[in-house]
């Protein structure tokens, strides 16, 4: 089985919001444990360049996270706390969110 790739994609209106939001993610692999490891693989986290480009359909924040299996990913979304804070701190924050997650089928 390849690594778990998921996207997501935010919008966040205000500026500093889309700054707090991000800062969660910073320590998000180093802080999310599960059996008291680490298990995210990568996490990259920031801002869209282009902001007025019709394509990205008012989504300005975005979040690649790399598991290495789906039940790590599921683990993620139901059980993992740093993940939970993260979700408290981006509450109230975010317009819309779109998620999305695969199994590569190229490794570049």
């Amino acid at each position: 089985m390849s690594p778990i790739k998921r996207v997501t994609m935010f919008k966040v209106p205000n500026e500093s919001d889309q700054d707090t939001v991000l800062e969660q993610y910073k320590g998000l692999k180093r802080n999310a444990l599960q059996d008291g490891k680490p298990y995210i693989l990568s996490v990259s986290a920031g801002k869209t360049i282009a902001k007025d480009d019709p394509r990205s359909k008012g989504f300005n924040l975005f979040a690649i996270t790399i598991f290495a299996s789906l039940e790590d990913m599921n683990f993620y979304d139901t059980e993992c706390s740093a993940h939970k804070a993260l979700k408290a701190v981006a509450a109230g924050k975010i317009e819309d969110i779109l998620t999305v997650y695969t199994e590569s089928v190229t490794d570049d």
